[in-house]
Formats: C-alpha cells, sequence, structure tokens
C-alpha cells in the first residue's frame, strides 16, 4: 500500500506543468573578474576579523591537505624537490620529504593543476585549477611565475581557463613556453585549449582550440626537436548530479612548428579512437626514441 501512493504521489507530481514543461537553466558561471576580487575581500574581512591575532594549530587526528597534483624534482639534488597539491597549495623540500615549507599560502588560490620548474634560472610557474574533474575540484586563476623560489608571485593572466591541465617550458628557451587549458568545470567557455608565449608568460596567444566544452589536458614536447609537440584534448561536463567525461571533442593534435598551428592525428585510419566514447588521454614522448609516443 505504502509503495503504491508513492508511485501515485511520484505520477501526480510529473504531470504537473512545473515538472513537466520547465526546462532547467544553469546559473551563470562567476566572471574571473569576480573571482579576482575575492583575494581583496578575504583580506578585508581578516582585517577586521575578531580572532584575527589568535594563533590556530592543528590538533588532528590528520594533517591533510588533498591530492597530489605534481611533483619537480631537482636533477642535480634528489632531495629537493617541490610538491603541488591539488587543494592545499605549493611546497618545497631540501631533505629528502622529511620536512616541507609552504610557498603559495598568500594567494589567492589554493588549488594546482601543475607546476613547471625551470631549474637553471630558478624560475617556478604555478598552473591553478585542479585538472582532475570532481567534485571536490576547485578551480585557480589562471598561472602563476616566481623568480625568488616562492617568496613573491607575479599572475601571468589566464584567469578564465580555472584548470590547467599542463604547462610545458621549451627545453633551450626560457623565454618559450606552453599552457595546457582544460576550462571550466561545471559550464562551457572558451578559455580553454592551448596557450603559447613567447615572453616568459607576460602575453598569451591561443593557438589550439577545438570547441566550448573541451580542453587541453595534457601535452609534451619532443626533447630533440621542440618544432613537435602532442596534445591531448578532453571533452567534459559535469553537473551536481551527472558527470560525462568523453565526447566528440576529445582527441590527439600535434604541431610542427612550436605550438603555432595543429593538426588532428587521432581518429580515422590512425589506429587512436576520437569517438564520442573517447575520454582523458594522457601523453609520453620516450626520451630515447621521440617517435615513440
Amino acid at each position: 500500500m505504502i509503495r503504491f501512493t508513492a508511485l501515485l504521489i511520484l505520477f501526480s507530481l510529473s504531470s504537473l506543468p512545473c515538472f513537466s514543461q520547465t526546462k532547467f537553466q544553469a546559473p551563470e558561471a562567476t566572471t574571473a573578474e569576480e573571482r579576482m576580487l575575492n583575494k581583496t575581500l578575504k583580506q578585508e574581512i581578516l582585517k577586521a576579523s575578531l580572532i584575527k591575532d589568535i594563533p590556530f594549530r592543528n590538533v588532528g587526528p590528520t594533517i591533510m591537505s588533498g591530492r597530489v597534483a605534481d611533483l619537480a624534482v631537482d636533477p642535480k639534488d634528489y632531495t629537493h624537490f617541490y610538491v603541488a597539491y591539488a587543494s592545499g597549495g605549493l611546497w618545497e623540500t631540501k631533505n629528502g620529504g622529511l620536512s616541507y615549507e609552504p610557498l603559495f599560502d598568500d594567494q589567492m588560490v589554493m588549488s594546482i593543476g601543475d607546476i613547471a620548474v625551470n631549474w637553471k634560472t630558478k624560475v617556478i610557474y604555478v598552473g591553478t585549477g585542479e585538472n582532475n574533474s570532481s567534485r571536490s575540484s576547485y578551480s585557480g586563476a589562471g598561472v602563476f611565475k616566481s623568480s625568488n623560489n616562492g617568496r613573491t608571485w607575479t599572475h601571468l593572466g589566464l584567469a578564465d581557463t580555472q584548470h590547467i591541465g599542463r604547462i610545458v617550458l621549451h627545453p633551450t628557451n626560457d623565454r618559450i613556453l606552453w599552457v595546457a587549458a582544460v576550462g571550466h568545470l561545471y559550464s562551457d567557455n572558451n578559455e580553454r585549449g592551448v596557450y603559447k608565449s613567447n615572453n616568459g608568460g607576460q602575453t598569451w596567444t591561443k593557438t589550439l582550440f577545438v570547441d566550448s566544452k573541451s580542453g587541453a589536458i595534457d601535452l609534451v614536447v619532443d626533447p630533440v626537436n621542440a618544432n613537435n609537440l602532442y596534445a591531448a584534448m578532453w571533452q567534459r561536463d559535469r553537473k551536481a548530479w551527472n558527470f560525462d567525461g568523453s565526447g566528440l571533442g576529445s582527441g590527439i593534435y600535434k604541431s610542427s612548428d612550436g605550438g603555432q598551428h595543429w593538426t588532428e592525428i587521432s581518429g580515422g585510419n590512425s589506429g587512436f579512437p576520437d569517438t564520442k566514447g573517447t575520454g582523458r588521454i594522457g601523453l609520453a614522448i620516450y626520451p630515447q626514441n621521440p617517435k615513440i609516443i
């Protein structure tokens, strides 16, 4: 009797005009400009806080900082490396991980998708916004750069990319770098794809764009010939009630001119799919033979 009554109620609700005819409209995404103002607002709130001078101490049971998004290890000293967390900022260790120092605590975001370090110039690049697509994947505010080991940071733009898949540095030219931007997680946007900078991140040019649902999740450069790059595009869309992690926008692209122009090399007779069921793709080049991908 109870089961029959519940079914009758559901049938009655579904027959009402408000349930059967009203189409759900997702709210507009918060603009990058509004999100960038959050740091200023936070600082104003902290100044007025009644407990701003009370120190906090972690009482356990564990110290949590989220998923590890990336590592950058000093090639000349393996006990020195940086650890980027999906929801816990950037940390440095100089003793093989026995202790860590935070380097990104004062920035406007805590979520990191990828980092890249130029070990010759000691410049650190941080791409904010975790590149996984969980409900707990927080958005970032673009790319940040530090030339003094994290004491100060400069925002390099790309604020509305929200999630960074990869940062790749040119192997011989300190001024050139590429960014694979995944884009918004919960909404469509055009600030996604592959971006290139020829001046250390001061300005950017978007050189690969598929559509407003598909972003660049991975990017690799040929260590022998830096004109050759490969990018993995990923079509994905998350809602609070669903996740669509594949689509026709997914595929692999190649550039033979340093990331200026791109050609899709998946699909067709290539042997690698680019159909609707194609999801997230990871890329790697075999260093001993760059023809092997």
